[in-house]
């Protein structure tokens, strides 16, 4: 296919948490298309242009890690900021971390290594002569010389990704037998922003350490 590209992520832990779990996090098996397309628009992302993953490569078996963590419950709105603000009054904002402090359990995955590939498309809303080529030119570059928008995660910021461009095929796994080929259950595929950010799912197969994603289709905003 025309204006795909590949990445190879990987990191120390990652957490890409399910959504059926609210007070306690438990992440996937393997990273969720939806985080994958968030890697690559920290490399590079514009206006009108939409990255759509395709394949995702699982290098290395699939371990999880319990541990428990202090996190804080409370966040200050931008709204709370802002009148803050404009009313000059900033005692409002002020928040003792040992009060709103929680300790909470996260079942996480270590060692991950994927290859993604994905490929560019254009929205809905994409003008009259928009290409792709020019995008991707400058997505390869800055790939290569490990240029970010933002700092890429894995699943949550507190877990960095080490991204670098990947040229030719992706590398023989390490799964153990009874990972090559398993059914990962329903999976987050991606967010609908044109439909009230409501979220869309898909099954998630391993066949042979790869997961074929299938097209997400957003709702075309009337």
């Amino acid at each position: 296919m025309p204006h795909r590209v590949a990445l190879r992520v990987s990191g120390s832990r990652a957490c890409f948490s399910s959504p059926e779990f609210k007070t306690e996090r438990a992440s996937y098996g393997v990273i969720t298309p939806s985080a994958a397309r968030g890697i690559f628009e920290a490399v590079y992302w514009r206006r009108r242009l939409r990255w759509v993953i395709d394949q995702i490569h699982v290098l290395k078996p699939i371990r999880f890690q319990s541990l428990t963590r202090n996190e804080v419950g409370e966040r200050i709105s931008a709204v709370s900021v802002r009148q803050a603000m404009r009313d000059g009054d900033f005692q409002c904002l002020q928040r003792n971390a040992a009060d709103i402090r929680q300790r909470r359990a996260s079942t996480i995955l270590v060692n991950v290594d994927y290859v993604i590939s994905a490929h560019l498309s254009l929205t809905d809303d994409a003008r009259t002569g928009d290409r792709l080529d020019e995008p991707l030119t400058i997505f390869r570059r800055r790939a290569q010389r490990g240029q970010y928008f933002r700092s890429p995660y894995l699943g949550t910021r507190e877990f960095p990704a080490d991204v670098a461009l990947w040229e030719g095929p992706a590398p023989e796994h390490q799964l153990p037998a009874d990972q090559r080929d398993c059914d990962l259950g329903q999976m987050l595929l991606d967010i609908d922003y044109a439909d009230n950010h409501a979220a869309r799912f898909f099954h998630a197969i391993l066949r042979d350490g790869i997961i074929s994603v299938p097209p997400f289709v957003a709702t075309v905003r009337p």
